[in-house]
């Protein structure tokens, strides 16, 4: 049967495109947010990259030659429409992005999960520009097969599927192809190390934030700010992945020294 996007359940394709949540790299306190002692467990080779405070967009590739635009949560607009939800300047910036992209071959769903940052987008904005400079960076892509028995399962089926890591990702090597077929930059690669080498301490992790991105490799400008929101761990094959924010070793650190 052929993929046909009118004929799809659009609740589905948005639940199963949708990005899913990254843990702490030090778990979060339900209790108050702060950080806890536990660690994501990692083994082999960790690659760190630039966490942008930005907003989370997606471009979803079809199977019929068509895409969507999206944010993290919502579907914003299909190729060949005439008018798209404004949300955020997401069409608006990935649209012709999405135009150029090749078509996706065979039965295959490929969606290219972007950072758009600057411009008026999140509270963070002005640390890559106050001169409203929009930025993209391409920092995932999920290769989803065998994608019909999902169209048709329930929301909360498509939801643990998504949040249990059910999603194919491309690994390191084609997540750098993809970015160089796409004429996209990815978010920067700032170090790898053995997972035996990550910090298990809280200070420790804050050190080694302020360490390695003292300042973020993204400023759109020379009138951006420059502060950088953290880092994201992740194995070269994307089996795990968590995010250390500055603000949250800050937080929870005052906390512990009160």
């Amino acid at each position: 049967m052929s993929f046909d996007v009118r004929a799809t359940d659009l609740r589905a394709l948005n639940s199963m495109t949708k990005y899913p949540s990254i843990p702490t790299y030090h778990a979060l306190d339900p209790r108050n947010g702060g950080l806890l002692d536990e660690t994501v467990p990692f083994t082999g080779t960790v690659l760190a990259t630039e966490k942008v405070d930005g907003t989370n967009a997606r471009i979803v590739q079809l199977p019929d030659g068509g895409y969507l635009l999206g944010s993290r949560e919502e579907l914003l607009y299909a190729k060949g429409d005439l008018i798209g939800n404004p949300s955020q300047g997401i069409v608006e910036n990935l649209k012709p992005l999405a135009e150029r992209l090749p078509a996706v071959t065979g039965d295959l769903i490929r969606v290219l999960y972007l950072e758009l940052y600057g411009g008026k987008i999140g509270g963070q904005a002005k640390q890559y520009s106050t001169r409203g400079t929009v930025g993209r960076r391409l920092f995932d892509t999920a290769l989803i097969d065998g994608y019909v028995p999902l169209l048709a399962a329930a929301p909360q089926e498509i939801s643990a599927w998504r949040e249990g890591g059910g999603q194919p990702w491309a690994d390191e090597d084609a997540l750098r192809a993809i970015a160089a077929e796409a004429g996209v930059d990815l978010a920067p690669r700032l170090f790898t190390l053995d997972a035996a080498e990550l910090p298990a301490g809280l200070e420790e992790t804050q050190e080694l934030l302020a360490t390695r991105l003292p300042a973020t490799l993204v400023r759109l400008d020379d009138s951006g700010e420059g502060a950088a929101e953290g880092i994201v761990f992740r194995t070269l094959d994307r089996s795990a992945i968590a995010k250390a924010r500055f603000q949250d070793y800050a937080r929870t650190l005052r906390r512990r020294t009160r």
